[in-house]
């Protein structure tokens, strides 16, 4: 004959059971050793560069850990992309005309998965004493490239009618202490970095932001490689997550995500490193990114600056750009520009 469980008993039994499975998913997020491990590497060394910010933040308050992963942080000495390529790193950072460089070589299946920098980095600064306001002044000057000629340095003279004949060009390296020793009047510059420097010298300038011409320009991004895409997509979502998180949280406790980056940068100077993360913040921040959410991007923002490195020479033939990002991941971890957590 068919007896009821009694009442007491099955709700004793329940709770029980329900305790175990508390317990039991307790341990596998306090165990990393039950987490997905990633190597992320910033491709440079540690400093305030927004890609870099974000995973300091997801390490130091436990957003990968709350997203089951485990991320080995590195910094890079030169060699991340090559360490991507060979699998020893599954998550880097690159500039995104570099990465479109990088996919002008056959066998590099790389792509971006999220974006930082929806201006880029390139700008082009002279002392405030040289009355250099506009690229009109350029013309009589001496301008100093680093390697090469920035496409966007040429793109700023096509669209401001620039006698380029009219200005001496000379490649004179990194060191920005040129400019104010004065060798040259126009400096290209990585302009989270290096205004700052030479102001904090003792040296005001002007800086030229190719942007405000209507050129064409993207920032720093996330990279992984197309192997990784299509053979951990969860762990790619979730490291977006986490990071995402942690760029979220920058933007809004820039004071205490200074105290973390002085955990990682002890050397750097403070300040200097709030001029890199604010400024780079405000690059970051775009109507694209404020709709869509951060580390979003559009194949119209691609297809733009692709179209304007081969109009220049900065790549030596047409790509398909669609092969160069996937945007899927940054579109799963956000519901109207805000961010889905956990």
């Amino acid at each position: 004959m068919y007896r009821p469980l009694h009442s007491s008993k099955f709700i004793s039994v329940s709770f029980v059971l329900f305790c175990i499975v508390l317990i039991c998913l307790a341990s596998c997020q306090s165990n990393p050793e039950s987490h997905d491990t990633i190597t992320f590497m910033a491709g440079y060394k540690p400093q305030a560069n927004l890609p870099f910010v974000a995973a300091y933040v997801a390490q130091e308050n436990k957003y990968f850990e709350q997203q089951g992963l485990r991320v080995d942080l590195r910094h890079s000495s030169g060699q991340h992309t090559k360490l991507l390529m060979s699998g020893e790193v599954q998550v880097t950072t690159l500039d995104a005309s570099a990465l479109l460089k990088f996919a002008t070589t056959p066998g590099l299946p790389i792509m971006a998965v999220a974006l930082f920098g929806h201006k880029g980095q390139q700008a082009f600064a002279s002392l405030k004493v040289s009355q250099i306001k506009s690229p009109s002044d350029w013309e009589g000057k001496v301008f100093g490239y680093k390697i090469s000629l920035p496409p966007e340095y040429l793109g700023i003279i096509d669209v401001a009618g620039v006698n380029r004949s009219e200005i001496k060009e000379v490649q004179v390296g990194f060191d920005p202490r040129i400019l104010i020793e004065g060798n040259v009047d126009i400096l290209a510059i990585f302009k989270s970095n290096e205004p700052d420097i030479l102001n904090r010298m003792g040296f005001e300038t002007s800086v030229i932001d190719p942007s405000d011409f209507g050129i064409p320009t993207l920032g720093l991004t996330y990279v992984t490689t197309t192997e990784f895409v299509k053979q951990q997509p969860e762990l790619v979502k979730r490291f977006l997550k986490a990071t995402m998180k942690g760029l979220n949280y920058a933007i809004e406790n820039p004071e205490a995500t200074l105290a973390i980056i002085e955990k990682y940068a002890p050397k750097e100077d403070k300040d200097h490193m709030r001029f890199m993360m604010m400024t780079e913040i405000a690059d970051a921040t775009s109507a694209t990114s404020e709709s869509l959410g951060y580390g979003s991007m559009t194949h119209d923002q691609w297809d733009r600056l692709h179209n304007f490195l081969l109009l220049h020479g900065a790549i030596p033939h047409n790509i398909d750009v669609a092969e160069v990002y996937e945007d899927k991941f940054i579109t799963e971890i956000y519901q109207r520009g805000v961010l889905i957590w956990p």
